[in-house]
Parts: structure tokens; sequence; C-alpha cells
């Protein structure tokens, strides 16, 4: 009893079964045709895993060299332009219109507010000539406002109005195309940075090829202890090894990178929300910004781990082609092709 379920076990076991299902191919052509799919595999993964992992970190980079300090110039080239016109009203408010020194305040913001600008205009594909054009005449009206008219003391006034209506008019004034920059910039960081579902095919095929290459090998090593009574080939076994190395670590990388710029999205989110606020002064979003940026800055999206990975992984890859290669050819080259 025991010694027919122990055959019954054998004759269903999963080696017999692929053993049957190689059954009619000849041991030559066997080999020659895992040789060919191994070559395929491999060589279709590792030009997947090359592409997919570049974009990722592509997009890292992009986000930390020029999305996130673009939208970071946006909201506070914005938030200096409407602390400017605070500042100016309070000298009108306060009486200290021609007081020597008094000015300093909002020539500062706005002095921070044209060199943002200026700093962000390589970094941003949208035109920025008309803001700043709009801040040099709000610049200009400013100064006029915040100047000693003894003979007409409602200059001042007038000019300043004159300056709040070019910050704030609805669609045309700075702070509102600022607005509208900042919203576009957000919407450009995120189609740049984020992974997209073609980026997740890209994933797909890397896993599947080498889930395809792993069982592939396993049928070889199969085939040559079983056919040629051979030991375990180093090289496929190596290869085997690989692969799975290869299906784990670029992908955990690549998930873990992509977190990241998840994360830098949803400070530049809040940055942006931040600058919007109306209910909140000025000096006070322009602190909450300026200590969000500073986590922006921090994070280590792009970092020196991602680009190691990368790099070997496209070691990796070219080994995962070679070593099969290696393996199978080198037996089917002193057991067949020399035989001819």
């Amino acid at each position: 009893m025991t010694a027919g379920r122990t055959a019954s076990r054998r004759r269903y076991s999963p080696a017999a079964f692929w053993r049957r299902r190689l059954g009619p191919w000849r041991t030559r052509r066997l080999l020659e045709a895992h040789l060919v799919v191994l070559l395929l595999l491999t060589a279709v993964a590792s030009a997947a895993l090359f592409l997919s992992g570049r974009q990722v970190q592509h997009g890292a980079e992009a986000l930390a060299s020029r999305e996130a300090p673009a939208v970071q110039g946006l909201a506070a080239a914005r938030l200096a332009a409407l602390r400017a016109d605070e500042e100016a009203g309070r000298l009108l408010e306060r009486k200290l219109i021609g007081v020597a020194g008094s000015g300093e305040a909002y020539r500062s913001q706005l002095s921070a507010a044209d060199q943002g600008l200026s700093r962000i205009a390589d970094r941003t594909d949208q035109d920025l000539g008309t803001v700043k054009g709009l801040l040099a005449t709000y610049s200009n009206s400013l100064g006029l406002g915040t100047s000693l008219y003894r003979d007409q003391p409602l200059m001042p006034e007038q000019k300043l109005q004159e300056a709040h209506s070019l910050l704030t008019r609805e669609t045309v004034g700075i702070a509102p195309r600022l607005k509208a920059l900042q919203r576009a910039q957000v919407e450009h960081a995120e189609s740049t940075a984020a992974m997209g579902w073609w980026q997740h095919a890209g994933w797909w095929v890397v896993e599947l090829s080498l889930a395809a290459a792993a069982l592939t090998l396993l049928s070889a090593l199969f085939v040559l202890r079983d056919r040629c009574g051979r030991d375990w080939n180093p090289y496929l076994l190596a290869a085997f090894v690989l692969t799975a190395l290869l299906a784990v670590v670029p992908l955990t990388t690549a998930y873990s990178t992509q977190d990241d710029v998840d994360a830098t999205l949803g400070d530049l989110r809040r940055i942006t929300a931040a600058s919007w606020q109306r209910d909140v002064p000025p000096a006070v979003a322009q602190r909450k910004v300026t200590e969000m940026s500073e986590r922006v800055r921090r994070q280590p999206a792009g970092d020196a781990w991602t680009e190691s990975v990368h790099r070997g992984s496209l070691v990796g890859g070219l080994l995962a082609v070679v070593l099969p290669a290696l393996g199978l050819g080198l037996r089917l080259d002193h057991d067949y092709w020399r035989r001819r």
C-alpha cells in the first residue's frame, strides 16, 4: 500500500508532469529552445528595466531640480507682492511717508518678488514676461505712492490705490496671474513626476519577463539533470539568483522613490494652498511657505541610492543575458555542437 502511494505520488509529481510535457522533444532541441527563450526574455526584461528605472529617476530629479523650485518661487513671489502692498499701506496709515528709511520693508519685498521670478525663469516653461512687466509697473506705483507730495496730500493715497488695483484686479492683476501660473506649474509638476499607466505597464513587463525567465531557468536546470545527468549548472544557478534580485530590488527602490515624489508633490500642493489663503496675513503665510519649502528641500527624491540601484540594475540586466547564454551555450557546445 505504501509502495503504491509512493509510486502514485511520483507519477503525479511536478517533475513527472514536466517530464511528460517535454517528452516529445529531443534533448538538443530542448536545450536550444531554452537558450533562445532565455535570451529573448532576459533581453526584454533588461531593456524594460533600464527604461522604467531611468524614467523614475528622471522624474524625481526633474521634480527636485526644476518643478519644486518653480512652485516654491511662484508662491514666494506672490506673497512678497501682497506683503509689499500691505507694507506700503501701513506707511500711509501711520503717516510715515517721507520719513527717512520708512520704505525699506516694501522695497525689500518687491526686490524679493522680482528676484524670485528671475530665478525660476529657467525652471519653468511658462511665460513670465507679462507678470514681470506688471510687477515693474506695480513697483513704480508704490514708489510714487510713498513719495512726499507737499502740495497734493491726496496723491499718495491715489497712487497706492492704483498699485492695489494692479495687484488684485480680477484675472489680469499680478496676484490672479501668479495664482494661475501656480496652478499650471503644480499640474506640470504632477505630470512630470507622477508614475503614469504606461510606466506601470513597463514595470509589469519587467516583472512578467523576469518571472518567465526564472521558470525557464528552472526548466533548463531540470532538463540538464534529468536527461544529461549533469550537476547543477553554476551559470544557470547564478542567473536564477540574479533574476530574483532584479525582480525585487529595482522595483522596491522605484516605488520607494515614488513615495518620496508623492510626498513632495503633496507638500507643493500645500505650499500653493498656503499662498492662496485670504484670511492669513502675508507675513504669516510667508513663514509657513518657508518652513514647508525647507522640508521639501530635505526630502531624498532622486538621491544617490537610487542612482546606485539603477547602475546595478544595468549591470545585472547584462549579466542576466550573458549567464544563461554561457551556461547553456557551453553545455550545448560540449555535448552536441562539436559532434556534428
